[in-house]
């Protein structure tokens, strides 16, 4: 067996393997991944066979007064009318709520395109439903700015925050009952949210001048 030459006839031994990159890794975050799937798509599953008739129109209605964060704007409108520090939680909170929102459906529903679950194959009771979005179903944008709006106006007014946050996580668990998202979609919604209301306190704080005067405020 001779071995491979070069083009002016030198030996240069045997060809190397070609060396493939690790796949180790990548196919364990793979694995994690496919689990992850599953484990959503089965609690997605678990909570439309459960029957709630009790639950089903108090959370479909919650779920529909929930569009376009109108249970949030019309509680800044209320907190607008207050003094000072509600105005400015009020501020907060729909600061949050656009950030949340744009956050979420012009970056992640467009990043990550994943499918809307399929109510019918689940079997959603008909009593649940709310109509089917047509946009990406990740993340939640309801559970996002829900939770934008009740973190950023819970920091300025703490004894807000224990109602909001329980109206957010109702709004959140709204989706999946409704069955228009999976838990997974409503984590991710939390998370977003969270961040949003960060971003939001630091823009209202940066606009602020040291002995809590706003810009442009006579003294």
């Amino acid at each position: 067996m001779t071995e491979p030459t070069d083009a002016d006839g030198d030996t240069t031994g045997p060809l190397p393997a070609k060396a493939s990159p690790p796949a180790g890794p990548r196919r364990a975050l793979s694995a994690v991944l496919r689990d992850l799937r599953a484990v959503d798509g089965a609690l997605y599953a678990a909570v439309a066979a459960t029957p709630t008739p009790t639950l089903d129109r108090a959370l479909r209605r919650l779920s529909h007064a929930a569009d376009h964060s109108k249970i949030s704007l019309s509680i800044a409108a209320a907190l607008a009318l207050g003094g000072p520090r509600p105005r400015r939680a009020a501020l907060a909170g729909v600061g949050a709520v656009a950030v949340a929102s744009a956050s979420a459906n012009l970056l992640g529903k467009r990043l990550v395109r994943r499918a809307r679950p399929d109510r019918e194959a689940a079997r959603v009771t008909v009593d649940r439903h709310v109509p089917m979005p047509t946009s990406a179903s990740f993340p939640s944008g309801h559970t996002a700015s829900a939770v934008a709006f009740a973190t950023a106006v819970g920091v300025v007014l703490p004894a807000a925050a224990v109602p909001l946050g329980a109206l957010a996580g109702a709004v959140g668990y709204s989706r999946v009952h409704t069955g228009v998202h999976y838990p997974g979609d409503v984590v991710a919604g939390v998370v977003l949210g969270i961040a949003s209301a960060a971003t939001a306190l630091t823009a209202v704080a940066a606009a602020e001048v040291p002995g809590g005067r706003a810009v442009g405020r006579r003294p």
